[in-house]
């Protein structure tokens, strides 16, 4: 039997209880009953134990959780490139841009002048009120160093403001199409993402009064996207201040803004950040990065600004999982945010070649048989409804049933690695990245038009 004091001491350890010195003195000359609370186990099977005996059970968290199948088709094109397969690969969000040289200079020369130390959790100062002068000139919005918060890309800046702010049971707005990620996320919350759909013939852009319909007490938090990744759509100011106004009905409602692709935008559209409207900018989160705009995605350097409760919460989160991103990036960022408006010409050159491939790509696919296509108006993806080919067999691979089936064959018959719209929330659509050279492009599209004619037949 363990001595009083060794339980007390065990107890406060474990379960949050006073200290051992506080609980001698309340407690002095009594006998006290530890009791262990009651945790319900999840019955083993067999299949939870290997060969050796050793428990390999997952938590119900991560059993939650699906597998991103943008990692999937990657894997399976990867293989077929080792076995010597000429696979386009267009399935990655990532730019074909080299980071701009003064951006690559600045992070090197970080690294000759020794900043490869830890900096503070929330990010350096310096690079903090580069993003709040950067917030205030583009964006419209006023915001001070203490409320932003730096992290490891805007990925983990998402997944913490949704971690921050929602709690079991908690209901998380997804407009459909949406970035792949935004759902398990609410999910690793243990909130319930709500999905409300959206039609290409509206240019994928959600309804206000579908989301009126669907908002409840439970609503936490709408995550909205624009430019919007995967269809490219772009919100009006106009449509914004509407779904503002519904927004502002609802005091447990907030609105994250995933403003990424800001700068890849086609003229006439505009971006609006949703923290800039009227009332909004105490409701809003709004998420940010380095990796779309300054072709940086290696760098990992994102950020979130909002309501200094809030972000303090998602820094709380942070200091825990990986404390300041690197300090190196921060460095470079710096010299990123210092470009001038919107990049300046550095990304307005980037900006001008994906023009032209978004443009190839709506040409090429508009006219043909069997395809519709909502000209992006931002981002570097084009979103094609594919759906007519369902239902069709394929000598040699059998029935395309989905936007899986139809990317499979794609894949083995075309030699083009796309994305599903499955992945995205749309199983009538198929992904395809232009962020790469016009003469790739020219060639995926002429194997992706006579696989499906091919298909035809």
């Amino acid at each position: 039997m363990i001595s009083m004091a060794n339980a007390l001491h065990n107890a406060a350890m474990t379960c949050g209880f006073p200290s051992l010195s506080t609980l001698r003195a309340m407690h002095k000359g009594k006998h006290i009953e530890l009791k262990r609370m009651a945790v319900p186990i999840k019955a083993k099977s067999n299949s939870d134990f290997d060969d050796s005996g050793v428990d390999i059970s997952l938590s119900h968290r991560v059993d939650a959780v699906k597998l991103s199948k943008t990692l999937a088709i990657c894997d399976h094109a990867t293989a077929l490139s080792q076995s010597g397969v000429p696979v386009i690969r267009l399935f990655f969000g990532e730019s074909d841009f080299d980071t701009p040289a003064v951006i690559a200079e600045a992070g090197m020369n970080a690294i000759r002048d020794g900043y490869t130390r830890y900096t503070p959790n929330a990010g350096t100062l310096e690079l903090r009120q580069a993003i709040c002068h950067k917030l205030k000139e583009e964006n419209g919005i006023i915001h001070s160093p203490d409320q932003i918060v730096v992290s490891n890309g805007a990925k983990q800046s998402i997944v913490q403001a949704v971690l921050a702010v929602c709690s079991p049971g908690d209901e998380v707005i997804i407009p459909a199409p949406f970035y792949v990620s935004y759902p398990e996320m609410a999910r690793l919350a243990h909130a319930t993402p709500v999905i409300l759909p959206t039609h290409i013939l509206n240019d994928f852009l959600l309804d206000p009064k579908l989301l009126e319909d669907n908002l409840t007490e439970r609503s936490r938090l709408l995550i909205l996207c624009s430019p919007c990744n995967p269809t490219g759509s772009v919100y009006p100011e106009k449509l914004l201040e509407e779904i503002a106004q519904i927004v502002a009905k609802h005091p447990r409602l907030l609105v994250l803004s995933d403003e990424n692709y800001e700068h890849i935008i086609y003229a006439p559209a505009t971006h609006t950040s949703f923290a800039s409207l009227p009332g909004m900018r105490d409701r809003t989160l709004t998420v940010n990065g380095l990796s779309k705009t300054f072709a940086m995605t290696g760098w990992r350097l994102g950020y979130i600004a909002g309501p200094k409760h809030f972000v303090a919460a998602c820094g709380k989160i942070q200091s825990q999982f990986t404390s300041g991103a690197s300090s190196i990036s921060q460095k470079a960022a710096v010299a990123a945010l210092g470009l001038g408006y919107a990049g300046g010409e550095a990304v307005s050159t980037m900006v001008k070649a994906y023009r032209e491939r978004r443009d190839f790509l709506v040409e090429s696919f508009r006219d043909m048989d069997g395809a519709r296509i909502c000209e992006p108006q931002g981002g570097f993806y084009v979103f094609i409804d594919l759906s007519s080919y369902y239902g069709r067999q394929a000598e040699g691979f059998g029935l395309i049933e989905n936007s899986d089936s139809l990317c499979r064959y794609l894949l083995e018959k075309g030699q083009v690695a796309l994305v599903p719209g499955s992945a995205f929330g749309d199983d009538s659509c198929i992904r395809i990245s232009f962020a790469e050279s016009l003469s790739t492009l020219s060639t995926a599209v002429d194997r992706i038009k006579n696989a499906l004619i091919s298909l035809s037949s």
